[in-house]
């Protein structure tokens, strides 16, 4: 059965992390689960990165974010058990070498967008992390405006492709709900239809594509026992995945976003696009 009892929460003292706290706490507070309070911050050098360059003194640097980290977060987490914890080194590196050695269940860490143009990029050390971590990473929304709402997280909707991988993310999704007490909802996108330029997308042609992909989930759902709403969309997998979510007014979106030892299917190639366009957080497994 599924548990979170240690929940890993990076912080860099942006405003993007004074947001994501109140998640933190809630889920904290929900499942009982420790925090550990991680930052990190990579070796500074004194005269730029030639020759004769010298580092920064590393150890008053290190106390420096102690203190910081210290201050940081103490009314918000009253009640709850922390941990605090300042590294020099890499951020990516340490948040992910943390997460495998010290039994983390969860990461929770905001996403970078600002603007026009960075709004299509993660941040590089959110998106290491997404593609090195081993257990589930949550994401706050990608967008420019602080998140309001969804902290409840009492409306999750998954994401699954058709292949047979998915009966495992449906699993998790169930497992999570049931844990949560959420009401959890499945949607599916039908894509590739641009690749069929001869062929009009009529309605009666895309009612056979949504009905046959339901059909194929439906057997999905009957592998684990899961009898869970479905959502058949036709079209670009994030824009749809987007679309459901805000009819719904979804707190939570999980996806499969693979592992390099194996695979939760296609929708893999399409997770940083969801994360990307999501109105709600997202929390990729």
């Amino acid at each position: 059965m599924l548990a979170i009892k240690h929940i890993l929460f990076p912080i860099d003292f942006s405003e993007r992390c004074c947001g994501t706290a109140p998640f933190v706490r809630a889920l904290a507070t929900r499942l009982g689960a420790k925090i550990t309070l991680l930052t990190a911050v990579a070796p500074i050098w004194q005269a730029g990165l030639g020759e004769g360059a010298i580092p920064v003194d590393m150890t008053e640097l290190r106390q420096d974010l102690e203190v910081q980290l210290n201050n940081t977060f103490v009314p918000e987490f009253q009640g709850l058990t922390v941990e605090r914890i300042a590294e020099i080194g890499d951020p990516a590196e340490i948040i992910t070498r943390f997460a495998h050695t010290k039994g983390v269940d969860l990461i929770m860490m905001p996403t970078h967008g600002y603007g026009p143009f960075r709004s299509l990029l993660l941040g590089s050390v959110t998106a290491k992390v997404l593609h090195d971590a081993e257990c589930p990473v949550w994401t706050a929304p990608h967008m420019e405006q602080p998140l309001s709402g969804h902290i409840t997280g009492s409306n999750v909707l998954c994401a699954i492709d058709a292949t047979p991988q998915s009966s495992a993310l449906i699993q998790w999704a169930a497992e999570y709900a049931e844990l949560t007490d959420a009401q959890l909802r499945l949607v599916h996108a039908v894509s590739g239809i641009s690749g069929w330029p001869e062929r009009r997308l009529d309605d009666e042609f895309e009612k056979t594509l949504r009905s046959d992909a339901r059909l194929v989930i439906e057997n999905l759902q009957k592998s684990v026992g899961n009898t869970s709403p479905i959502c058949v969309g036709v079209g670009d997998v994030a824009q749809v995945v987007r679309a459901e979510a805000e009819r719904h007014n979804t707190d939570l979106i999980i996806i499969g976003r693979g592992t390099l030892q194996g695979t939760m299917g296609r929708l893999r190639t399409n997770a940083y696009s969801i994360i990307r366009h999501t109105p709600c957080p997202v929390l990729s497994i």
